[in-house]
């Protein structure tokens, strides 16, 4: 006997992993790579040192910058001393209006002197920091693309290595719009209730395992692809032991909503019939058989989520129904199947 009842509604879709952050490593500053001070597929830490370049001239221009800066801060005592002075004599016209006006002058060209110098002194100094090329992001590190004694320049196309962030990790999934489009007229019409964003997100591995952590929708893009009729919806999942990796084909099994008074059938109850329609056999109260086409909707374990032409209440027939023919009159038993196997067996012995 058909029962309503309020059933979960999953979608399986399948899916790549990707790394939450990936960043390309690459020289700021040219020069002579010194040494590689990683290990080639470890896991770093943001700022961490991955190559050192020869500091020699960079640290021999900052020196000269602090030389530089000592130098423009040495004349602004005595510019300013002497701008005292003409204002004092100024006073009594012992000096003219035009000798205080290019003392002060003189004056304002070394303060600005002292604030040039310092700007090459932080030049200078960032310069002398970037020969430490240092991990942009923390992840794993991939191996390294040159050697020590290799020649580098800044922002060359090639990249020394590439970090990736593996915990949290991404899985981007394929929907199709037709499914979207489904899925929103079953929640507009009543039919499924929406569990909103926070639902679990479950993955199937590349083996047939389940992964052993539970991951959370991030967003869905806001365009269908053109050429495949679907869209990507983006997962995150935690990846404490790194067994996910970028680039694994997975399959995601996300809950849309809940589908309230649902009715299940199980598969070994469908036949179809010439048109291709689905059709069950049917206990009437009267005891006969009667042959009724239905409209199944997704796949729930071994059942389907029947939209149209059974309730609750119905008798369908699961076994022997090749045996009997519309209008016969049976003498039924009343057993129950179990959703996740499909196995049959009398009601008596039902969970």
């Amino acid at each position: 006997m058909i029962d309503g009842r309020s059933v979960a509604v999953t979608a399986e879709l399948p899916g790549r992993v990707s790394a939450s952050l990936v960043s390309e490593v690459r020289p700021q500053v040219g020069g002579i790579i010194q040494t590689r001070l990683f290990k080639e597929g470890s896991e770093v830490k943001q700022g961490d040192p991955l190559y050192q370049i020869d500091p020699a001239s960079y640290k021999a221009s900052y020196d000269s910058a602090i030389a530089a800066q000592q130098k423009a801060e040495a004349a602004v005592p005595s510019a300013q001393a002497k701008v005292d002075r003409y204002q004092g004599l100024a006073k009594g016209s012992a000096v003219s209006k035009q000798d205080l006006d290019d003392a002060e002058a003189a004056l304002a060209q070394a303060i600005a002197d002292v604030a040039s110098a310092k700007a090459e002194v932080d030049t200078a100094r960032i310069n002398l920091d970037y020969t430490t090329i240092r991990a942009p992001i923390g992840g794993r590190v991939d191996a390294s693309s040159l050697t020590p004694g290799a020649l580098v320049t800044a922002s060359q196309d090639t990249a020394l290595t590439t970090v990736r962030t593996l915990d949290p990790i991404n899985v981007d999934v394929t929907q199709s719009s037709t499914n979207l489009l489904r899925f929103r007229e079953a929640v507009k019409t009543g039919r499924l209730k929406f569990r909103g964003p926070d639902v679990a997100v479950k993955l199937h591995l590349e083996n047939g395992s389940t992964y052993g952590q539970n991951g959370a929708l991030q967003f869905a893009e806001a365009n269908v692809d053109e050429t495949t009729g679907t869209f990507t919806v983006r997962a995150s999942f935690p990846n404490p032991d790194r067994l996910l990796l970028p680039g694994m084909y997975v399959r995601a099994v996300i809950e849309e909503g809940v589908a309230p008074n649902s009715v299940l059938v199980t598969q070994q109850a469908v036949g179809r019939n010439t048109k291709g329609e689905a059709t069950v056999k049917v206990v009437g109260a009267d005891s006969k058989i009667e042959e009724r086409v239905i409209v199944v909707g997704r796949q729930i374990g071994n059942s389907w989520l029947v939209d149209q032409g059974l309730k609750a209440g119905d008798k369908v027939v699961v076994e022997g129904g090749q045996n009997v023919r519309a209008g016969q009159e049976v003498t039924a038993a009343e057993v129950s199947v179990d959703d996740a196997t499909g196995d049959i067996r009398d009601a008596a012995h039902k969970d």
